[in-house]
């Protein structure tokens, strides 16, 4: 179907067309409107899909972010009106005759041309294996595709991806978000082989298949089997085994769409491209050719976004009549695959004569970091997999001597000397966004020359973050410092309604003794804000802060009571966890994971009574998914009837605290670590903070309870214990500091109770302790000062509110069950209570339920 979005301006004679509307012909057309040449052009856009471009590079967000296509869209709402574009979706050009400059589009339209751009991008490339167009085949490359492979995944139950390179681990990553035993088959060495080396590409391995997916490399797919039904069943391999697979994904790499130019006569390369000048133009001074499908000057073909913008710029200003040129690009790439960071720069291979590389590799925590340098310390490329928080620096950095060491930048975050190093160290010619090639010196002149104030204005001005988004965050930092150099008094508070930080608030609401948010806002907010509902960012850290402080400022200790209530976030608000088809889960605490078999056998009986989905977790909880909201109470009046209370699972607040078995029956333990992790873990339940908190507590060296990871962590020594702070796992791994070593039992808890308490005080909302601790002034050696030796004089105080947080707690479950109001709010419709949700749904699988998969419906973009 062709949709035309504007009509023609009649009085323009000049007509530029414009063959494919994906992300690089959207920057193309945003290159010409900065220019002022839609404004005395027409422009005629001939895109083959049923929508105007979207976001390919954040493609995998529609499996396990929900996003629609919508969402995804790269086209500004009236953008097209707006500059007299006319876009015609679903009507691709199907040739070109370069004699009479015509183009002729599927639907029979024939539009003239003074001017052709092709960005016709590429096709995914299917190996010729038998097999390979049978029921139940498909590629990974647009909406339609993930429409398709969503559809069929509903009937199998195991996939396999062939190709482990970067849109094959995004293709992984759909299958395993559907619920599919899913299989990665590449036939190089290791995973992502043009991005990562050896070393790297273990790392990447172990944290893939960590995450449920069997990867295969090394061995190439001979045949796509079928079944009797002509559907895949599953696939041989090079090696002589059989893989089982309802589904197979084929994402073995793209070839250059180039069949128009070949058409019409163009060049094109040995191996496919339409040959491009450093101008992106063509032979023919008329044709140009920009992405994907087009064969740069260097004699590459570029599969980035990136580069793909670049040429688009240049194509826009050759055509404006300005000077411009793309000669070529940087391959650097950072994504998340598969929750797993990986990013690599400059010469990842170490290939320049006479280079040195320095590496860091963490096994355990999946982190691997190598930098290549040169003879003279230049900086020439790295690899990072696991921990890429310092790749917007080291990125920039590529060509230059860094300030410091190259074994001081490899090392990650509490693993050695702290190294200071910002995006303000910079010099201004440093790329910031490789995606937009905007340099250092250009966000600073947006700041200064511009009068941009915010990192939203910068990015509306130089167009620095507005793609991948790897780079925000070093923007946000660049914004802030050139600011406050020039003498710009920086906004910090922490929304529209407060002016003042969260540690601040916690502060006023300490000193004041303020017991709601309504005082706090009308007495403490911004004059405009005060009498208003405040907002999603300041409602709930304000409720962290008087539940944290409850019992001194003589608030409600339940986070259901009064005005509370308003304040909770999805979770909170039915003191569980909220799941993706509305579901709700149940985490019963069971401290330091020791649990008797008699509450076992009650767990057992609940999930199956009430047909809930049971898991044992890595922090040695059992968790029952699956309930719905008008279910909540009676499911947890029987746990509590066991002696059961509630795990916070869904609050930040403690989780839990971990241990291995300890000296009690492992031959190597030198104290009891399971009486340490059950009394800290009753001691903390329910402590509210900025983020979650997690702790574990080990017996002996050998860390089986993998204590440095999380945000205290506990270690027995011969003579006490040692104690670690500031550590976390997830998407950002770091290894915790040691704050105190050989610890008595009660110089433990002490420090413990003054550090969780000195954090809570201080930290920003959802910080982890992580992150805070690398953010605050003095970082460790600081906090050491304050919680260990009382450098600022407040531990009786902490150790107080501490003390009144152990006096006054509560299982908020317990007293859910006994109060009638409370009870009220869990019904899935407040007029009709007794109604149970028909939209919550599930279907079986390995004995038990999971969610019932949703088609999400494709609905027809119109651009007006």
């Amino acid at each position: 179907m062709a949709v035309t979005t504007a009509a023609s301006r009649n009085t323009r004679t000049n007509t530029i067309v414009l063959v494919g509307h994906g992300m690089v012909g959207q920057r193309f057309l945003e290159a010409l409107a900065d220019r002022g040449v839609t404004g005395r052009s027409r422009v005629v856009v001939l895109c083959e899909e049923p929508r105007p471009a979207y976001d390919r590079v954040h493609l995998t967000s529609y499996f396990s972010e929900g996003a629609s296509p919508e969402d995804l869209s790269m086209v500004e709402d009236g953008f097209m009106a707006r500059h007299g574009i006319e876009l015609h979706v679903g009507d691709p050009a199907v040739a070109v005759d370069r004699d009479s400059r015509t183009v002729t589009a599927r639907s029979g339209l024939t539009v003239g041309y003074d001017t052709l751009v092709l960005a016709t991008g590429s096709y995914p490339f299917v190996p010729p294996v038998p097999g390979k167009d049978a029921e139940g085949c498909f590629v990974y490359r647009t909406i339609e595709d993930l429409l398709a492979i969503e559809a069929y995944a509903q009937g199998v139950g195991s996939g396999a991806v062939v190709g482990g390179g970067l849109l094959g681990l995004e293709a992984a990553g759909a299958l395993r978000g559907l619920g599919l035993d899913t299989h990665v088959v590449e036939f190089a060495p290791r995973l992502m082989p043009v991005q990562v080396d050896e070393d790297g590409g273990q790392a990447l391995r172990r944290s893939v298949e960590g995450l449920g997916v069997s990867v295969h490399t090394g061995v190439g797919t001979q045949e796509i089997t079928v079944g009797a039904d002509g559907r895949v069943s599953g696939m041989a391999l090079s090696d002589g085994s059989q893989l089982p697979a309802g589904m197979v994904v084929f994402s073995a790499g793209v070839r250059p769409r180039d069949d128009l130019a070949r058409a019409c006569g163009l060049p094109v390369g040995e191996r496919g491209g339409i040959v491009v000048d450093e101008q992106c133009r063509t032979q023919d001074p008329a044709v140009f050719a920009i992405g994907e499908c087009a064969l740069a000057a260097d004699g590459r073909v570029y599969g980035l976004v990136a580069p793909g913008n670049e040429m688009a710029e240049t194509a826009a200003r050759t055509i404006a009549g300005d000077a411009g040129s793309f000669t070529g690009a940087d391959l650097s790439t950072k994504l998340k695959l598969l929750g797993v960071d990986v990013a690599s720069f400059g010469d990842a291979h170490g290939t320049t004569d006479g280079c040195l590389d320095v590496r860091y590799s963490d096994a355990r925590s999946g982190i691997y970091r190598k930098l290549v340098v040169g003879s003279d310390g230049t900086l020439l490329g790295g690899i990072l997999v696991g921990d890429v928080e310092s790749y917007g620096v080291l990125r920039p950095l590529t060509g230059s001597v860094p300030p410091v060491a190259p074994e001081h930048l490899v090392l990650p975050a509490g693993a050695g000397a702290p190294v200071t190093l910002g995006p303000t160290a910079l010099p201004d010619e440093a790329v910031i966004c490789s995606c937009n090639n905007v340099t250092k010196g250009a966000i600073r002149g947006a700041v200064t020359d511009h009068a941009c104030t915010s990192v939203q204005d910068v990015k509306k001005c130089t167009k620095a973050g507005s793609s991948c988004g790897s780079c925000v965050k070093v923007l946000g930092q660049l914004v802030t410092a050139e600011l406050e150099a020039s003498g710009v008094e920086v906004d910090k508070g922490m929304c529209p309604h407060f002016a003042q930080t969260r540690a601040e608030l916690y502060e006023i609401v300490l000193a004041l003794r303020l017991s709601s948010y309504r005082e706090l806002l009308d007495g403490h907010g911004r004059e405009e804000a005060r009498g208003t509902d405040g907002c999603e960012v300041c409602k709930p850290a304000v409720a962290s802060i008087l539940a944290s402080l409850a019992p001194t400022v003589g608030a409600s200790v339940h986070v259901l009571d009064g005005e509370q209530a308003a304040l909770q976030d999805t979770n909170d608000h039915f003191l569980a966890n909220m799941q993706k088809n509305g579901s709700y889960s149940i985490v019963p605490r069971i401290p330091g994971g020791e649990i008797t078999p008699e509450r076992l056998i009650v767990i057992g009986e609940v999930a199956r009574d009430f047909g809930l989905y049971t898991k044992i977790t890595g922090g040695q909880r059992i968790d029952l998914f699956g309930a719905r909201v008008e279910q909540l109470p009676l499911i947890w009046t029987r746990l509590v009837d066991a002696g059961f209370e509630s795990g916070h699972a869904y609050g930040k607040a403690l989780r839990t605290v971990k241990s291995c078995v300890g000296q009690t029956w492992c031959r190597y333990g030198v104290q009891d670590s399971v009486r340490m992790a059950i009394d800290l873990e009753l001691r903390y339940r329910g402590l509210r903070s900025p983020h979650k908190l997690k702790s574990a507590v080990s017996g002996c060296a050998r860390e089986c309870a993998e204590a440095q990871s999380k945000d205290f962590g506990v270690i027995a020594t011969a003579n006490g214990w040692n104690l670690y702070v500031g550590g976390n796992g997830g998407a950002t791994p770091r290894h915790a500091d040691l704050l105190a070593q050989d610890l008595s039992d009660a110089e433990l808890v002490r420090l413990v109770d003054r550090f969780l308490m000195f954090y809570i005080r201080t930290a920003e909302p959802l910080e982890r302790t992580s992150v805070w601790l690398q953010r605050i002034a003095g970082g460790l050696d600081h906090v050491r000062d304050v919680v260990v030796h009382d450098s600022l004089g407040i531990c009786d105080e902490l150790e107080a509110l501490m003390a009144a947080h152990v006096a006054g707690y509560r299982d908020e479950w317990a007293d859910t069950i006994s109060d009638p109001e409370r009870l009220s709010r869990f019904v899935s419709f407040v007029n009709a209570p007794d109604t149970p949700d028909p939209t919550v749904r599930f279907v079986a699988e390995r004995g038990q339920i999971k969610p019932e998969p949703i088609l999400l419906a494709l609905t027809e973009t119109v651009t007006a």
